[in-house]
Order: structure tokens, then C-alpha cells, then sequence
């Protein structure tokens, strides 16, 4: 799936204007489009990162990384998925990177996810659900999850966020109402991020292939 993750992050090219802030997101697809964009690195404005990954790889090609804070509102947001349904709601958070990318997502006019033809799918949760937690937490939130969904959360072990907060995999769920799942998930104390992107979908999805498939 590498060349189609490539051609899905060289599409999402098209959307990227001179003098644009740009939003990165984390992730191998994402990767593709960073080397892309380091192509036109001297007409563009800079760009915001979700990840200390993504801004590695940005300052490693000359490309300018900006304070979200700094810059207000943003005209695009370029991340990939680790599912799409046809609503282009979207898992995200297999990189542990979920909440800045949801951060970021919110502050763009316009969010472009580039993804692999394996990531489409047509009910979200095959994947397991990734929700960011503050670590003291953990085993309350797992408990919550249980009764509220159903579904069985496992701590990823060793993984610590940028924001120094832990993660659970919710496994078993079969996502019919996204929008509703993340408002639920979001009210359980010591949730730091849910990775659902259903209240903020993406408003592109450009799905790699010869050619590229735009949805």
C-alpha cells in the first residue's frame, strides 16, 4: 500500500495555495505529503504540526514549524485515518497523536484526510478506538468504557503521548452513531481526547490509487 499512500499524499498537493499556513498531520501517508510539500517550501507561510514526529520531518526539509496559537483560524489541514466510513467520519489515533491532530482539524477551514484504499470501510470500529487519558485515570476510564459501550479497552503499554498522557484501544465496538459515541466518550472524566472525528469530519477524502480517488 506504499504507492497508494504516496499518490494520496501527493494529491492532497492540490489543495495547498502560496502563502497558506498549512496543517500536518502524523503518519506514514502523511510523510508522502510532507516531502511533497517540501517542494514549494519558499511559497508557503509554514506549517502547523500534530506531532514532535511531523515536525522533525518539516524542520528537516527548511519548512518553518508555527504555533497554532500564533496563527489563528487555518485554511488547511492535511492527515490521514486509520478508517473512513462513507460520512468521511474517520478513526484516528493509532500514531497516538489524536489530540493535537483534533485540535488542529478544528482550527481548519478545510480538512483534507489522504488514506489508503484498506482504510475505507463502511461501519467505523474495526479498527480499535484510540482515546487519549490522563494516565491517574486509566483504569477508571476502562471501567466507564465497559459499561457505557461494551467494548474492551487495553492499555498500549510503553506508549506515552506528546502530552505526557497514555492510551486506550477499544476493542469490539461496531460504531453505528460516531457523532453520539464521541460526545458520550468525551463527558467521562480524566478522557483527554477521543479518537473519533465524527462531530468535525473530513471534508475531503482523497483515497490513493491510479488515479487517486477524490470523495
Amino acid at each position: 500500500m506504499s504507492e497508494a499512500k504516496r499518490l494520496a499524499g501527493e494529491k492532497a498537493m492540490d489543495w495547498v495555495e502560496d502563502d497558506m499556513v498549512v496543517g500536518v498531520g502524523t503518519g506514514s501517508t502523511v510523510a508522502h505529503f510532507i516531502d511533497a510539500l517540501a517542494g514549494m517550501k519558499d511559497r508557503i507561510a509554514g506549517a502547523v504540526s500534530s506531532s514532535e514526529q511531523s515536525t522533525q520531518r518539516l524542520r528537516g526539509h527548511g519548512i518553518e514549524v508555527l504555533d497554532l496559537n500564533a496563527c489563528g483560524p487555518i485554511p488547511l489541514y492535511v492527515d490521514g485515518a486509520d478508517e473512513c466510513d462513507p460520512g468521511r467520519r474517520l478513526i484516528k489515533g493509532g500514531g497516538a497523536a489524536l489530540t493535537r491532530e483534533k485540535i488542529i482539524a478544528e482550527a481548519a477551514r478545510t480538512f483534507v484526510c489522504i488514506i489508503d484504499p484498506s482504510k475505507e470501510v463502511e461501519v467505523l470500529g474495526r479498527f480499535p478506538l484510540p482515546i487519549e487519558v490522563v494516565p491517574m485515570a486509566r483504569s477508571l476510564v476502562g471501567r466507564e468504557i465497559v459499561a457505557l459501550t461494551g467494548g474492551q479497552p487495553v492499555w498500549r503499554q510503553g506508549t506515552v503521548t506528546d502530552n505526557g498522557n497514555w492510551v486506550l484501544d477499544v476493542h469490539g465496538l461496531s460504531i453505528s452513531d460516531p457523532v453520539a459515541l464521541e460526545q458520550l466518550l468525551n463527558q467521562v472524566p480524566g478522557v483527554v481526547s477521543v479518537g473519533l472525528f465524527a462531530r468535525r469530519p473530513a471534508d475531503v477524502v482523497i483515497v490513493g490509487g491510479t488515479p487517486p480517488r477524490i470523495r
